[in-house]
């Protein structure tokens, strides 16, 4: 009963601000506290910007993920916090911290203030700040917190740069000195960066074996993971399969692997980290199954296995500006030689016309969905300007 009266307080309160706004061009969605995604969003409309500040940019967002962790976030479990943020001549934004939704997206300069040089009207950017907000139509940056990005490689494949290419860049690349040839091991396999993980290591010529969870369409997974480049694929019921370790021999010709990758935890990750070989290296960067990491100490008294957590986050905090282009450079080399496609998608539209109880309600369907974690594609919000 809170949370509805909440939602219609913040209803009229909505409506009575549009019609008083000379122009309400924007929208956002925001939330005022932790909780449950799907009742703690809601949407916001808020006026066209006012003129850039010197060395700030007003930006327009084309297309912007929705990440497991940006529903951490909101359910503030996670470590990174938000930003709270600031909806120009919007009074709910005055009486209590808002926050906008969302780490990563791609967006428009659509206006520069004086002494901003590196950017023009047109170019496309995304943000180099964690957590400050990119599930709106528009807001204002400094440009320090902008990246320019090219923009020949279509919007998808821009707006999911930041995150899961990156992830599974620098873990394939900082914990071991991969040759050609080489095994890698991973589980959630079918997940963006696990389709990431697939497509960098063909294109350097290792080899991946892949694990996915047990499903109704696991044969069509499998044929869809083979065509990204995965050289082996198994599900989790095959991987806890007694007689899986010898078919492991069989593909890998007997050759170690020497890379594991797990987001999953639980049992899943402690068969699949039986199947490294000595000197091996796991990386964990997410922990999907809830489950508690639990790893034979054999492994690391007879295999001196080696283990690692990944955050990218941290990653970025602890490189400078230019090893991040250098990264971005990277990655953007690999799509333009067809070497790495953007996730399997699809784009949830707030559209321009729609209430902002509209909005909401289209929001909190689809974060009920995902938050079951059981949605196979990668979801991409754009929010379209109110008429």
């Amino acid at each position: 009963m809170l949370r509805v009266t909440r939602f219609v307080h913040s209803a009229i309160q909505t409506r009575a601000f549009a019609a008083s706004a000379v122009s309400c061009a924007n929208r956002a969605i925001v939330y005022g506290s932790n909780g449950n995604p799907a009742s703690t969003l809601f949407a916001l409309t808020f006026p066209t910007l006012p003129p850039p500040l010197p060395n700030t940019a007003n930006i327009r967002f084309l297309l912007s993920p929705i990440n497991p962790a940006d529903i951490n976030v909101i359910e503030g479990v996670y470590p990174s916090k938000p930003v709270p943020c600031d909806l120009p001549g919007h009074p709910r934004a005055a009486q209590a911290p808002l926050y906008v939704g969302g780490n990563e997206g791609l967006a428009e300069v659509i206006e520069t203030g004086e002494g901003v040089t590196e950017l023009k009207t047109g170019d496309w950017v995304v943000m180099t700040k964690a957590q400050l907000g990119t599930w709106t139509s528009a807001r204002n940056a400094h440009v320090q917190d902008l990246l320019k990005v090219p923009s020949d490689l279509g919007e998808a494949a821009a707006a999911t740069i930041t995150v899961n290419p990156p992830t599974a860049y620098n873990m394939l690349h900082d914990y071991v000195k991969l040759d050609k040839g080489d095994w890698i091991v991973q589980n959630g396999a079918n997940s963006a960066v696990g389709q990431a993980v697939i497509q960098i290591a063909a294109a350097r010529g290792w080899q991946t074996l892949n694990c996915i969870r047990n499903r109704d369409d696991a044969q069509s997974m499998k044929a869809q993971l083979r065509d990204l480049g995965a050289t082996q694929v198994a599900t989790y019921d095959e991987l806890s399969d007694k007689g899986f370790k010898e078919r492991v021999k069989s593909w890998t010709g007997g050759k170690s692997i020497k890379l594991g990758l797990n987001c999953v935890g639980g049992r899943v990750t402690t068969s699949m980290t039986r199947l490294l070989g000595q000197d091996a290296h796991l990386v964990s960067y997410g922990a999907m199954s809830k489950e508690p990491l639990s790893l034979p100490t054999s492994l690391f008294i007879f295999k001196n296995l080696t283990c690692h957590g990944f955050w990218q986050s941290r990653w970025y905090q602890e490189k400078s500006l230019q090893e991040r282009k250098q990264l971005t450079e990277a990655l953007f080399g690999l799509m333009r030689e067809g070497k790495l496609r953007s996730p399997e998608h699809e784009v949830l539209v707030i559209e321009g016309a729609e209430t902002d109880e509209q909005a909401r309600d289209k929001i909190s369907e689809m974060m009920e969905t995902l938050t079951r974690g059981m949605y196979g594609k990668k979801v991409l919000l754009r929010i379209e300007e109110r008429p």
